[in-house]
């Protein structure tokens, strides 16, 4: 089985706020050589890196706003943070724990630092994906599944050298429990160090990892550290991951959706037309009602 090629090693992008709640390093679309479709069907990657949070009496985080034409991923890995929706959805995601919105034909959400995370303040660290849907999905009723660090799939890798956690797709036989519109892997590698584990995927997927925790040694060449992205090329299969130091890695593939994008702000959809609908839409209180 052919290698894959690592097409590039990326730092962390500055990093900007969302909302008064999230410091976030975007690393694509608009990161360094990471266009829109590049990773597709993942159409953007904003990345929490550790961070201590303050005690506050009042939870920060991004008030009422709406969403069409994809799937919104949030990944904890340190702290706590709070989900409402104009569906009628609801949840507390803490460490290990996945939110997986599917805005579809249109919701309202806000997100922010659950109540008693926010007066005690500690660390934060996630990962926010938007998971773009093909255009016979974009309509589909809005959906939202919490996802329980407890409910993933566990393969336990040989020697005792670490674990992966299977939120979508299967790895080796084991299956995570997310329900995806189009092929999608999603995994967390978790690496004691000198532990190594190996991945295949099809050379037509696109591909990549960020470095969550730790350091970590790709297809035994490209050093990839912390808070690091490493994107592949479509060319090869196999993966092979071998911990420098203990690691943790979330791993990122999926079947391109080969269709035009329109995106504005948190709409994605196919043509302007729909982009313009969408904001009328929005405008006429078709998405539902929530308060800040």
């Amino acid at each position: 089985m052919e290698t894959k090629t690592v097409e590039t090693v990326m730092a962390p992008p500055a990093a900007h706020m969302v909302g008064d709640g999230f410091k976030v390093h975007n690393f694509f679309p608009g990161g360094q050589r990471i266009g829109s479709h590049r990773m597709s069907p993942f159409f953007m990657m904003d990345y929490g890196s550790k961070t201590l949070i303050p005690p506050s009496p009042s939870p920060r985080g991004v008030g009422a706003h709406p969403h069409r034409g994809f799937e919104t991923v949030t990944i904890a890995y340190h702290g706590r943070v709070s989900h409402h929706d104009s569906a009628g959805n609801s949840g507390i995601i803490g460490e290990g724990d996945v939110q997986w919105m599917t805005a579809g034909a249109g919701i309202l959400h806000k997100e922010y630092h659950e109540k008693e995370f926010s007066r005690t303040g500690g660390l934060m660290q996630m990962v926010q994906l938007w998971v773009n849907l093909p255009a016979k999905d974009k309509m589909t009723a809005p959906k939202y599944q919490e996802l329980t660090h407890a409910g993933m799939g566990l393969h336990m890798l040989e020697d005792g050298s670490g674990r992966v956690e299977v939120i979508a797709g299967q790895y080796l036989g084991t299956k995570g429990p997310a329900a995806t519109f189009t092929p999608i892997q999603m995994y967390n590698a978790h690496l004691k160090q000198g532990g190594t584990a190996g991945f295949s995927f099809p050379e037509t997927h696109n591909t990549g990892i960020l470095v969550i925790e730790g350091s970590v040694t790709v297809n035994g060449a490209s050093k990839a550290p912390a808070d690091h992205f490493v994107l592949f090329a479509n060319q090869g299969e196999a993966i092979s991951l071998k911990a420098d130091t203990d690691a943790v890695v979330l791993i990122l593939s999926g079947a391109p959706i080969d269709e035009p994008i329109a995106s504005y702000g948190p709409f994605v959809m196919n043509t302007q037309r729909e982009i313009m609908q969408a904001v009328d839409d929005f405008n006429s209180g078709k998405f539902g009602s929530l308060d800040d």
